[in-house]
């Protein structure tokens, strides 16, 4: 057990939405400190838009959260992609880009996350393409655990495959609280065991979100709803484990006015300081 002074890193951020470009250009509530956005979506942005995103990015952090990288992907990485991200984070000074440990691409693009294979091969091939876009980019590489709901040809458990990567990569974590949720009650696991095997050195930040519930045991990643209060429980046992990390409240339909996100950022607050409150954190060695 050590102590965890976490304090600079007690930051709660949303997801920024172009629909709420007009407010936000015109106020951001303190409560807001950073902003995330999926690059592939502002890339390519002009006019007001364009001019509009600039001025926020001039004035608030922001971190980058990609969605088509597709870095399991059987195919040869995209590097003119890559290479189209770098000029985005360098043009706004982002240092911050994360992307989701699944394919979403082979023959073709198939504008869904897919569950890359849990297999040793796997892992080396992943890892080898991290690499060859952290060289790209010139800034760390941070990958995020995803929802899934199958796992076609596992040869290892998820939590194993997640660890593997990290550490074959030698790369960051972007830990996603609703999704260890989500896959917990698809899968039927611990989700408090997966949490606390995660590495709490390689951790960046943090994800939270609402989630669709089609069935008792069937929960669908969706962003488009309310956190429940398992969720937030997951989340509050996340700072014990690991420390307070950035945490970034994701809300992508759905979405109501700002004084409604408030009451989740505010929570998220909330937790943080009682997190740090307490005189030390359980932490890894």
């Amino acid at each position: 057990m050590s102590t965890n002074h976490a304090d600079g890193l007690a930051n709660v951020g949303l997801g920024l939405r172009r629909e709420m470009l007009d407010e936000f250009c015109r106020h951001v509530p303190t409560a807001i400190e950073f902003f995330e956005v999926a690059p592939e979506n502002w890339m390519t942005l002009g006019g007001k838009f364009g001019r509009q995103f600039k001025q926020l990015t001039e004035q608030y952090a922001f971190f980058c959260h990609g969605l088509s990288l597709s870095i399991g992907s059987p195919e040869a990485l995209d590097s003119q992609f890559v290479h189209n991200i770098k000029r985005f984070l360098d043009e706004h000074n982002i240092d911050v880009y994360s992307e989701h440990l699944s394919y979403c691409s082979g023959t073709g693009h198939m504008y869904d996350l897919m569950p890359i294979p849990f297999t040793d091969d796997a892992v080396i091939h992943t890892a080898k393409r991290i690499k060859q876009v952290e060289d790209i980019l010139e800034r760390p590489f941070i990958l995020e655990n995803v929802s899934f709901y199958a796992a076609p040809g596992a040869q290892m458990s998820e939590v194993d495959f997640v660890n593997a990567v990290l550490q074959e990569a030698d790369c960051k974590l972007l830990l996603d609280v609703n999704n260890i949720y989500v896959n917990s009650i698809n899968h039927q696991y611990d989700a408090h065991a997966f949490l606390a095997a995660m590495p709490t050195e390689r951790i960046e930040y943090l994800h939270i979100a609402g989630h669709y519930q089609q069935d008792i045991d069937l929960m669908i990643d969706t962003h488009g709803a309310d956190i429940i209060d398992p969720v937030w429980a997951l989340l509050q046992q996340c700072y014990q484990l690991h420390g307070v990390h950035p945490t970034l409240l994701e809300r992508d339909f759905n979405i109501p006015k700002t004084k409604i996100l408030l009451n989740e950022i505010n929570q998220i607050h909330q937790y943080q300081q009682d997190a740090l409150a307490q005189p030390s954190f359980v932490r890894k060695a």
